[in-house]
C-alpha cells in the first residue's frame, strides 16, 4: 500500500452546494469523500469549497453559500474567485486534486511554476469543451471514474471510480415491493423510460430527485404522477433517504446517455438494492449482471426481468460495494495516482494516436455529453498542441 503521509494536498470542490452537499449533489460529495479518504491516510488536506461547508481537513472557501442556495450570486464571478483562491496558494501544497471541470485547467496553464495537478474528469459537458481538456493536457493529469467515460485523445491515470463508506447506508435483506427512479430530471437519465417499464409490469414507482429539464419534467413526467401508481417525492435526503432506497425492489437507471458513473447505483446496492440499468456507459461496469441486477437492452427488456428482482441476493449488492465501490478502495486508487502524479511532476506529450484524436471532428466522440449543440459552421478541427 503507498503511504504518502504528510502530503499537503489541496481538494479543489465543487460550489453548488456545500460540501458535504444537504442532498442532490454528486460532484460535491465526491470531493468530499476524497478529502475524507486522504485524511484518513494521514495526507494534509484542504478542501476548496463553500464556507457553509464541513472538511474533514482544513477548510478554504470564498465563496460564502453553494450558488444554488442563492441565486443573487453570480456563478461566473464567484466559480472564478473559487478557482483563483487555489492557485494562488498552489505554492503551499505538494500536489492539487481538482475536482471542478475545466476552468482549473487555464489556470494551471497560466501558472508558471506549479506542484502536479491531478484531474478527476466527471464528465464532459459538450464536444467543445474537450478543447480545455486537450490544452490542459499539458499540465494536468486525468483520472476517468470509469472506462467508459475516457475520452481518447487524453491519457489517464487511473480509473478510480466512485467510492462510498457502506456503513452510513443501512442494509435490508428484504425486497421492497416498489420501484425506485432516483436522479435529477433530465432526457438523460430516463424518467419517462421508468414510468413506462412500472406501468407495463404493474409495480408502484415512486421518484426522487429535482428537476434539471423543466420542459421534460412538466411533458414527460408531471402527467404520469397520481400519487399512487407513480409517486413523486422530491428532493430526499438524510435518515428518509436512506429509508427509501434501501426499501426499494429495485432501483431503476434506464439511462437514454452513456452513464459516467452514477453514484446513486452503489449507493441502492450498499443498501442491498439491486439495479435494474441500461446497458451503456458505466453500468456494466459497476452491476454485475444477474447478480447486482439486471442490464437492459430496452424497456420491454427490462419489463420482463422484473419479476426476477426479488430472487437476487441483496447481500450480493451489499458485498460488491464493499469490495469493489468503498471509502477505502477509492482512497487507495487515488492515492496511487497521486503517487504516480509526482513520480513525473509534469504529464507526458500526446501519443501520435491520442494527437489524432484530438485533430479529429470532435462531434463524433462516443461520450456522454449533456448538451451536443450543433457543430459550428465555421469550427476549426483542433490542432496538435504545441
Amino acid at each position: 500500500m503507498t503511504d504518502l503521509r504528510g502530503l499537503k494536498v489541496a481538494v479543489l470542490g465543487a460550489i453548488s452546494w456545500p460540501t458535504p452537499p444537504p442532498g442532490y449533489g454528486p460532484w460535491e460529495q465526491v470531493a468530499y469523500n476524497i478529502a475524507r479518504g486522504m485524511a484518513s491516510r494521514g495526507i494534509d488536506v484542504t478542501l476548496f469549497a463553500t464556507a457553509n461547508s464541513t472538511s474533514p481537513g482544513k477548510l478554504a472557501s470564498v465563496v460564502p453559500v453553494g450558488l444554488n442556495e442563492d441565486p443573487a450570486l453570480n456563478g461566473e464571478v464567484w466559480t472564478e474567485l473559487h478557482v483563483a483562491s487555489c492557485f494562488a496558494r498552489a505554492h503551499e501544497f505538494d500536489l492539487i486534486h481538482n475536482n471542478l471541470d475545466w476552468k482549473p485547467l487555464l489556470y494551471a496553464l497560466a501558472a508558471p511554476v506549479l506542484p502536479p495537478v491531478v484531474t478527476t474528469v466527471h464528465g464532459f459537458s459538450s464536444p467543445q469543451i474537450l478543447g480545455a481538456y486537450y490544452a490542459g493536457a499539458a499540465r494536468s493529469f486525468f483520472c476517468s471514474i470509469s472506462d467508459a467515460d475516457r475520452d481518447p485523445g487524453l491519457s489517464y491515470l487511473a480509473t478510480t471510480y466512485n467510492g462510498i463508506d457502506p456503513a452510513e447506508w443501512t442494509f435490508r435483506d428484504r425486497a421492497g415491493d416498489y420501484l425506485l427512479f432516483f436522479a435529477r430530471f433530465h432526457p438523460e437519465k430516463g424518467a419517462h423510460l421508468a414510468i413506462d417499464i412500472a406501468k407495463r409490469a404493474g409495480v408502484r414507482l415512486k421518484m426522487a430527485g429535482i428537476p434539471h429539464d423543466e420542459a421534460y419534467f412538466r411533458e414527460l413526467v408531471a402527467p404520469h404522477v397520481d400519487g399512487d401508481a407513480v409517486q413523486l417525492l422530491g428532493h430526499v435526503g438524510g435518515k428518509a433517504r436512506d429509508e427509501l432506497v434501501g426499501g426499494a425492489l429495485a432501483l431503476v437507471h434506464m439511462t437514454t446517455r452513456p452513464e459516467r458513473f452514477g453514484l446513486t447505483l452503489i449507493e441502492a446496492m450498499a443498501c442491498g438494492t439491486p439495479v435494474l440499468g441500461a446497458r451503456m456507459g458505466s453500468i456494466p461496469e459497476i452491476v454485475v449482471d444477474g447478480v447486482t441486477g439486471f442490464l437492459c437492452d430496452g424497456v420491454a427488456d427490462a419489463v420482463a426481468k422484473v419479476p426476477s428482482l426479488a430472487a437476487l441476493s441483496r447481500h450480493a449488492c451489499r458485498e460488491h460495494v464493499e469490495s469493489a465501490f468503498s471509502l477505502d478502495r477509492m482512497t487507495g486508487r487515488y492515492i496511487d495516482a497521486y503517487a504516480e502524479a509526482l513520480r513525473l511532476r509534469t504529464p507526458p506529450p500526446p501519443t501520435a494516436e491520442q494527437a489524432r484524436w484530438r485533430r479529429h471532428d470532435w462531434w463524433d466522440r462516443p461520450m456522454a455529453f449533456t448538451d451536443i449543440p450543433p457543430r459550428p459552421p465555421h469550427a476549426v478541427e483542433s490542432a496538435e498542441p504545441r
